[in-house]
């Protein structure tokens, strides 16, 4: 090409690319390759055009090998999805969704993208997970829900760094809680309901940042970690698995997280209804019904400002329903059915008309119906169960006095912490 012609294509590029005045430097040559380079200091910036200026993705083929070998452990995809997944353009991949990384620019090419996203809900597919797969370390979501896909999360997964979300629900994942989940530095949001995990929930998991932790419809067993009311999420749910033990004492006292619903319902939980309860003063839902919970419901319940949905159904529950938790102005609906309550009292008898929904039916309550007969009520379950009772003054000053003892233990539990964020490694 000729040189002259050469600089007027240069002067033609030069505004395209906006690159600042000071440091400019560019090259001209015209050797058989046919390459046109522009260079910017030491920023990095480089244009080329020409058959050989576009060299292989090691991020995209290392994608192929990963993307390759996980297809051939699937067995079976009755929606012929997989049928997509030829060649090396894995951007083109049906659920496979690529994009630049964060900071990267524009003018390095078509090449110049990585696999962020794997979404393959509902697609039905029988297979298992294959290690090749950590190679994907720029993915920020693995969502999976309602496929067939069995076995374990491989240990490798460490290695996905920059994983948020990952979505196992409603497979046939086995085995223990994949603790690899607790090594992924990025992840926010952890769904592995309806598998089939089973064995000790770890406490670290509750240490975690995560803003959602979905464990429900597993076999998960062992008792309730301590640090359950430790955790950051929003939304914790446990429902129906095999957890016994009880609700930790001290529950939600150590941070008096912003969790907005607790779902515990369908265990083998026992013993009290912890005070600390009244903490969660973000809580919207706490469902805890299907349990063998025991003993008098905590005055601190009253506490829970922005409850809509109580519900202690079928516990072994005693005493009096407490007139403060019958009067709280967001609830909904509170459930104390099939239990053994002795009494409610007459702000409580006032939620059916505030158009709220209150089942207490299969109590103990006298002069009511639809109640437990006489001889099941002679002996309450767990009658002589003692639970630790906080002082009980006028109700706002309970709800002071728990919140100012939370933020102290809160403030001595981050002085001897020292803020220290760093990942847990067993």
């Amino acid at each position: 090409m000729d040189q002259h012609l050469s600089l007027l294509l240069l002067l033609l590029l030069l505004p395209l690319l906006r690159l600042p005045p000071s440091g400019l430097s560019f090259s001209v040559g015209g050797d058989a390759g046919g390459g046109l380079g522009i260079g910017l200091g030491g920023s990095g910036v480089w244009v080329g055009v020409g058959p050989n200026n576009e060299p292989p993705s090691s991020q995209l083929e290392a994608a192929y090998n990963a993307l390759q070998a996980w297809k051939s452990s699937i067995t079976e995809d009755p929606k012929g999805i997989l049928r997509t997944w030829t060649g090396t353009d894995v951007c083109s991949y049906q659920g496979v969704f690529c994009s630049q990384p964060p900071g990267e620019d524009a003018l390095g090419g078509s090449n110049n993208v990585v696999i962020s996203g794997i979404d393959l809900n509902r697609a039905n597919l029988c297979g298992t997970f294959v290690e090749e797969l950590s190679a994907l370390s720029d993915l920020t979501l693995i969502h999976l829900n309602s496929n067939r896909f069995t076995g374990p999360v491989p240990d490798s997964f460490a290695d996905l760094v920059s994983l948020q979300e990952l979505d196992l629900s409603n497979n046939e994942f086995s085995g223990p809680f994949p603790s690899v989940t607790l090594y992924m530095p990025s992840l926010i949001y952890l769904d592995l309901r309806y598998n089939n995990f089973a064995g000790a929930i770890p406490p670290e998991l509750f240490e975690k940042r995560l803003d959602a932790i979905l464990l429900n419809n597993n076999a998960f067993s062992g008792e309730l970690p301590d640090s359950l009311g430790n955790s950051p999420a929003s939304v914790i749910n446990l429902a129906n698995n095999q957890l016994g033990g009880g609700i930790p004492f001290g529950f939600g006292l150590a941070s008096a997280p912003k969790v907005r619903e607790i779902l515990l319902l369908n265990n083998q939980l026992t013993g009290c209804v912890p005070e600390e309860i009244g903490l969660f003063g973000s809580l919207e839902v706490l469902d805890s019904s299907y349990n063998s919970l025991a003993g008098h419901l905590p005055d601190t319940l009253s506490c829970l400002g922005q409850i809509k949905v109580l519900n202690f159904g079928h516990n072994q529950l005693s005493g009096v329903l407490p007139e403060t938790v019958c009067s709280l102005r967001s609830l909904l609906n509170l459930t104390v059915s099939f239990n053994f309550l002795s009494g409610i009292g007459n702000e409580c008898t006032r939620l059916l008309a505030r158009n709220i929904g209150f089942d207490y039916t299969s109590n103990c309550v006298p002069e009511q119906g639809s109640q437990r007969p006489g001889p099941d009520c002679s002996v309450v379950p767990g009658g002589s169960l003692s639970c630790l009772r906080l002082p009980a003054p006028a109700q706002p000053v309970v709800c002071a006095a728990l919140a100012s003892l939370s933020r102290t233990i809160g403030d001595a539990a981050g002085s001897i912490g020292g803020g220290d964020d760093t990942p847990f490694r067993p």
